[in-house]
């Protein structure tokens, strides 16, 4: 009974009769708009505050259980690898489900995970609750995706994706500055005790603010509301066009998608080494205390905060969905950062700081805006699978950037470590380079031309 009951609040809300006073559907939209994404913030926020508590306590537990780091870094990795597998899987579910309800469930079951990593004491435990966690954890932005396909029209979709994106770095940093101070007052195992109990009371905020599509709510398709034509990206929806079909077209056989995945593996390479690694090899190669450390990792995200919402605007305004040209920019000057931060031989923590933070700003821009090159890329139905796949190479990348990065260290020190995040970096510039020219919503360009032609064959088919 409680399954069946569970399974049933999954669907997708049905459609309800349209309003038909246009001044009222017109008041309704804009605030559901508003609602649906500080609803959509605050959740995803929980998501960070259950995910990222290990990245503080880690060197705790690496003395307390005298733990090498390889191993640190293997758990790491299997929960990156479970978490992509997981955000992949769970994005072709999230097309087809209701997301408040999806997004709750998936963090209450993180925060359950976290308390039982807080109460075991072996490597074991720990690496068994951290992969069930990656599951959990793959189950928090392919609500977000549907939600902001359906409820922003592409040509937003830069700047929505990245003040949704902002959650992330909010999270991330809000819990590093939390963890940092009941690590010392309280120890490790606080770390993962409060953060879930932040996270079970967003989960019951979600429950009450989040909705599914604007048709849910008698309101008409966002593109309707804003009297604009059909997103190119919908053209193939319709009776002739299955959704196992839009996937294949338009995800697993586009050239682009799997570009702009790689890109994503690379990415986060660089992203979640300075996130999970930041605190340590602060304190081992540049010997910053580790307050401090927690600190300057704590910046790191919220500059990434502002990388995003900079990014957002630049690709919506400023490159006119141009999102290839806006990332690649991003990551040259990223690779500079991180360049200088290895190679200044300066022990200065003001220094050392700004570096971080300037990559941070740098990465967390393509980080968030990969998502909309995805979106931008397929119709709205497959649009949380689309970010699912460039989710699952985003998370493989902690092989390298977790064991693999452990690895490197414990063999070869420091230096080859830093070596490899900037390769890594270079390599994302090159993937957006390939997407330099790619706009699926501007007249006159390659993508554009693909999605007319698709749009004329089908409704052929459609004779």
């Amino acid at each position: 009974m409680f399954f069946s009951r569970l399974f049933s609040l999954l669907k997708v809300a049905p459609d309800i009769p349209r309003i038909t006073d246009d001044r009222e559907m017109q008041k309704q939209y804009k605030y559901w708009r508003f609602r649906v994404m500080y609803a959509m913030m605050f959740g995803y926020m929980g998501y960070y505050f259950v995910r990222k508590s290990l990245a503080v306590a880690m060197p705790v537990i690496e003395q307390e259980f005298n733990i090498p780091k390889a191993q640190l870094g293997l758990i790491l990795t299997a929960f990156g690898i479970t978490y992509g597998i997981s955000k992949f899987i769970n994005g072709f579910a999230g097309d087809r489900t209701n997301p408040r309800y999806f997004m709750a469930l998936g963090l209450i079951c993180s925060a359950l995970i976290n308390v039982f990593f807080g109460l075991s004491s072996g490597v074991i435990a720990f690496g068994v609750f951290w992969i069930l966690n990656g599951w959990f954890q793959g189950m928090g932005w392919a609500p977000c995706s549907k939600t902001l396909v359906n409820w922003y029209a592409a040509r937003e979709r830069g700047v929505r994706f990245s003040i949704t994106n902002t959650a992330c770095s909010i999270g991330a940093s809000g819990v590093v500055f939390l963890n940092g101070f009941l690590i010392v007052r309280y120890g490790w195992r606080s770390c993962f005790f409060v953060p879930a109990g932040i996270a079970v009371l967003l989960a019951l905020f979600i429950l009450n603010r989040l909705r599914d599509r604007p048709q849910s709510l008698g309101l008409p398709p966002v593109e309707e509301y804003l009297g604009e034509e059909t997103d190119i990206s919908d053209s193939v929806e319709g009776k002739s066009t299955s959704y196992k079909e839009v996937v294949i077209q338009y995800i697993f056989k586009n050239p682009g998608m799997w570009i702009v995945s790689i890109a994503n593996f690379f990415v986060y390479v660089v992203r979640y080494s300075v996130l999970d690694w930041g605190t340590t090899f602060l304190t081992q190669s540049k010997g910053v205390d580790i307050t401090q450390a927690a600190g300057i990792v704590g910046g790191y995200e919220l500059a990434g905060l502002a990388g995003m919402l900079v990014g957002g605007w630049a690709m919506d305004k400023l490159f006119k969905g141009y999102g290839g040209r806006t990332c690649g920019i991003y990551m040259a000057f990223c690779t500079l950062f991180i360049y200088l931060f290895w190679k200044l031989p300066v022990q200065s923590v003001i220094l050392n700081g700004a570096l971080i933070w300037g990559t941070g700003f740098m990465i967390y821009g393509p980080q968030c805006l990969v998502a909309v090159i995805a979106v931008n890329m397929v119709p709205k139905s497959a649009g949380a699978a689309a970010v699912g796949l460039t989710g699952l190479f985003g998370y493989l990348s902690t092989i390298l950037s977790g064991w693999g990065l452990g690895l490197v260290v414990d063999n070869f020190g420091w230096n080859t470590g830093f070596m490899v995040l900037v390769l890594s970096s270079l390599a994302a510039l090159i993937c957006f380079i390939m997407l330099w020219n790619r706009n699926p919503h501007l007249p006159g360009s390659k993508a554009h031309a693909e999605h007319e032609n698709n749009k004329l064959r089908n409704r052929t088919i459609g004779k």
